[in-house]
């Protein structure tokens, strides 16, 4: 099952994506279908039937997203975060053969779009939560093990 957590961040994105289907592209959607529908035949009027998909995935993604926003716990920073991997944080990791990575632990509704964040729910995010700058983190995988040695934690105040 994936977390209900979700940062500040994250939830804004929520909210303004929301603002944005419900403010700008339903109406213009819904503009679209009216004026196609006006043209008569409606049979083989592509932009109509296109128009009428693209505003039933419309209202599917509002709803789902006020659904959603709903449901969602927003966790924001608090000083005893410091110094361990918790949620919300930036972890530096770098590996045995100096391969670095920057990542940002999150709640899966964040991660569309953001190719440097993790869920909380993957398996490195497990590895690496509650521990600190120097410590190793062991990711078991289906397929193989690594090994990560955290180097930086910051957090987004």
């Amino acid at each position: 099952m994936k977390s209900l957590l979700i940062t500040p961040e994250g939830l804004e994105k929520l909210k303004a994506e929301l603002d944005h289907l419900w403010r700008v592209e339903r109406p213009d959607t819904t503009q679209k279908v009216t004026w196609a529908a006006s043209l008569g035949d409606r049979s083989e009027n592509a932009d109509y039937h296109y128009n009428k998909k693209r505003l039933r995935e419309i209202d599917k993604r509002i709803l789902y997203l006020r659904k959603c926003i709903d449901n969602l716990k927003v966790v924001n920073y608090s000083p005893f975060q410091e110094g361990k991997v918790m949620f919300g944080a930036w972890v530096e990791i770098e590996n045995n053969k100096g391969l670095k990575k920057r990542l940002r632990i999150v709640g899966s509704e964040e991660l569309i779009g953001s190719k440097d964040y993790i869920s909380m729910d993957s398996p490195m995010a497990h590895a690496l939560l509650k521990k600190e700058v120097g410590d190793e983190a062991i990711v078991n995988t289906a397929t193989a093990q690594f090994v990560w040695r955290i180097t930086k934690i910051e957090y987004q105040k």
